[in-house]
């Protein structure tokens, strides 16, 4: 990569020509942009009788990172988490609740899902993404278990709509360093291919908060994305869209190396992760509007949590059938669905392969009252090979008043079933023992959710939306994971008792002919969970987030910036006893970050800026983050009769060897720079 710095600092002075462009001023309304997630049919967003926010690839590159996680760190309502101080797993959480809630689809297959909701996050090109759809609540209707909290939709990119060549390159001052390149090429009149590939690399360590484990797990990954669209006589749709990701991963002691690789000597968590997918999208050549949709993926994991291996691999083939049709003022979808999983590990929990299948019909219905009304009707029947039938009904109200006003009330069900590597992969990091009891069955949610957006159009100030929702989840038999009950153990069962959360949040949306767009939100949760007698707030479930991206050009300097961030607040953190002398709870924490983009150069951007501004991780004010951090493998901790650690004058705390008291970045401050090109 020092070649990559020369280059970018060669580029900063001399350039390539003295092209003048002219940046025009973007105040197009973003109401007006077609989504897909809702309703599984193009409708414009502002007529959609379900809220969709829709995350553009513009918005994406004011922050710039390397993978579909931490891109979503600035988004009103969503928190990408940190679950592990030493690999540095994580998930998305929506709304407050947990990342297993949360469905992540492409082009609205579900395929990161298990396995892939744990790793497969990071390797999705930027590049490649057209914009990210996310539905905030219940969507199980149209999406099956895992779409309980909300679905995060990755549209990718049209190849006829790109430029030919697209490269963005950079690094940071902790030697991180990204590649994302892009290429698109035509095969004659009849297909048309978009080719992605991403590399990220980052190997040196870094200890700065002294408990010798690296502050960021090191990672090799490279993914290689195509896309394929083939230009029928009919002109109806057929693509195809293949990834492939290979990533080597570790975190753990500094003198670590992969000698020591599931050894009792240094302790580490290194994964090797190959995983493969294909996917596609074909109109039947019939008059009426129908499509089949299919996905086929791989996942093979080879991991070790200090000197226990963790090996699994995971297959799924999915397919749907679905009927696009207009009746008059009725707007119909019928669709019909399987989905198979084999899924296999060395655990205790797994005591051969096992796997499960899905069949599942749905329909729904949008009827068109007037221009100013609508309401849609959905339900879905699901028979799981494993739990039987599951209903999952939805409502949706639609009412638009005037043409800058629309008012929305949304009711649904969802249902989960537990995946064990997704639930328990906190347990493989560490020492607490997963206990899971048997009979889990399916969890169900009821969610309730009000959205009111207006639209103001100022004469000579711009656009701007605000919106505002409010929304209740209640969980029945909800799989509860308990770290209370026992500081060693993880239990796993539904819960006897309830589970809720109540929401309130707001966002507003200013982009004005004078070069400034502005995106600021706040949201706020109550949750609350009964156990028996026991009532208390869940772990992780922060009280409030807020969130901003503010841009502002300056065309005659051919210069923009950007300043991004969010502010969390507290959340209840798991604690390994009475004696354990971190917070229980959180202290409020902001991460913001500052961009400058150069544009002067044709078909050229430089870039250059700070994340994580205020240098914040979580060690502030804890007097440490990895319990017994000085023996990860329990080897001085004295043990009762019951298998409880006791305090001793070399574990004054009576703890044991735990990574999960993670809730956020452990990287501080780093400054990166790097450029974007493309030729037409």
């Amino acid at each position: 990569m020092k070649n990559t710095w020369i280059f970018l600092l060669l580029l900063t002075f001399f350039g390539y020509s003295q092209e003048n462009d002219t940046i025009p001023n973007k105040t197009e309304n973003q109401l007006e942009e077609v989504v897909i997630s809702g309703t599984l049919k193009a409708v414009k967003r502002l007529e959609n009788p379900v809220p969709v926010e829709v995350i553009t690839a513009t918005f994406l590159k004011q922050n710039p990172t390397s993978n579909v996680f931490d891109a979503l760190q600035n988004v009103n309502g969503l928190r990408p988490q940190n679950n592990c101080n030493v690999c540095n797993t994580g998930d998305i959480r929506i709304n407050g609740l947990d990342g297993p809630y949360t469905m992540v689809t492409i082009d609205g297959m579900p395929i990161v899902s298990a396995l892939g909701s744990v790793y497969g996050l990071s390797g999705i090109p930027n590049s490649m993404i057209e914009r990210i759809e996310v539905i905030k609540g219940a969507a199980s209707t149209l999406y099956g278990s895992e779409a309980v909290g909300g679905l995060i939709n990755i549209i990718t990119k049209r190849p006829k709509a790109v430029p030919q060549f697209t490269a963005d390159v950079f690094s940071t001052s902790w030697l991180e360093n990204n590649i994302d390149l892009g290429y698109r090429a035509s095969f004659g009149k009849n297909l048309d291919a978009l080719i992605g590939i991403n590399y990220f690399n980052y190997n040196h360590p870094i200890d700065n908060n002294n408990d010798n484990f690296t502050d960021m797990s090191l990672q090799n990954r490279v993914s290689v994305f195509s896309k394929w669209n083939f230009n029928r006589k009919s002109e109806k749709e057929f693509s195809l869209v293949s990834r492939y990701l290979y990533e080597d991963r570790w975190g753990g002691e500094m003198q670590w190396n992969k000698s020591f690789r599931g050894g009792s000597e240094i302790y580490a968590e290194s994964i090797y992760t190959s995983r493969w997918e294909l996917l596609g999208r074909y109109q039947l050549p019939t008059a009426e509007k129908m499509f089949l949709q299919f996905s086929f993926i791989g996942h093979d994991q080879n991991s070790v949590y200090g000197n226990s291996f963790y090996l699994a691999n995971q297959k799924i083939a999915f397919g749907q059938y679905l009927w696009d049709k207009n009746l008059k003022n009725h707007s119909l979808l019928f669709g019909a669905a399987f989905r198979y999983q084999y899924y296999n590990d060395n655990t205790p929990a797994t005591n051969s392969s096992n796997s499960s299948e899905i069949y599942s019909l749905f329909a729904q219905d949008e009827i068109q009252f007037s221009e100013k009304s609508s309401i849609l009707l959905g339900s879905r029947y699901d028979y799981n090979s494993a739990h039987g039938s599951i209903f999952t009904p939805r409502l949706a109200v639609k009412w638009k008043p005037t043409t800058n006003d629309i008012l929305r009330l949304n009711f649904g069900t969802g249902f989960r079933i537990v995946n064990l590597f997704t639930e328990d992969h906190q347990a493989l990091s560490g020492s607490r023992e997963v206990i899971l009891t048997e009979n889990l069955k399916p969890e169900t949610s009821y969610n309730l959710n009000l959205n009111y957006l207006k639209k103001y159009v100022l004469n000579n100030s711009g656009i701007i939306n605000l919106e505002f929702s409010a929304w209740h989840t209640y969980f029945t038999n909800k799989i509860f994971a308990d770290y209370d009950v026992n500081p060693n153990q993880i239990v796993y069962d539904n819960l006897n008792g309830y589970s809720k959360i109540f929401g309130l949040s707001t966002n507003a949306d200013w982009i004005t002919p004078f070069g400034l767009k502005a995106i600021v939100g706040a949201s706020f949760f109550d949750a609350k969970t009964r156990q028996d007698n026991r009532k208390f707030t869940p772990l992780f479930t922060e009280k409030y987030t807020l969130n901003w991206a503010i841009n502002y050009e300056i065309p005659n300097w051919f210069i923009s910036f950007d300043y991004t961030g969010n502010l969390t607040g507290s959340m209840r953190l798991p604690l390994l006893g009475e004696l354990d002398p971190r917070r229980e709870y959180s202290l409020p924490f902001s991460i913001q970050n500052i961009q400058i983009t150069y544009k002067k150069i044709h078909d050229l951007e430089i870039y250059s800026g700070v994340k994580n501004l205020f240098d914040w991780t979580p060690n502030r004010g804890n007097p440490f983050l990895i319990a017994r951090a000085n023996d990860p493998f329990d080897q001085n901790v004295q043990f009762d009769m019951n298998g409880n650690a006791v305090p001793t004058a070399d574990n004054p705390y009576g703890l044991t060897f735990d990574p999960t008291y993670a809730y956020g970045p452990n990287q501080g401050i780093r400054f990166f720079l790097g450029f974007r090109y493309h030729i037409d």
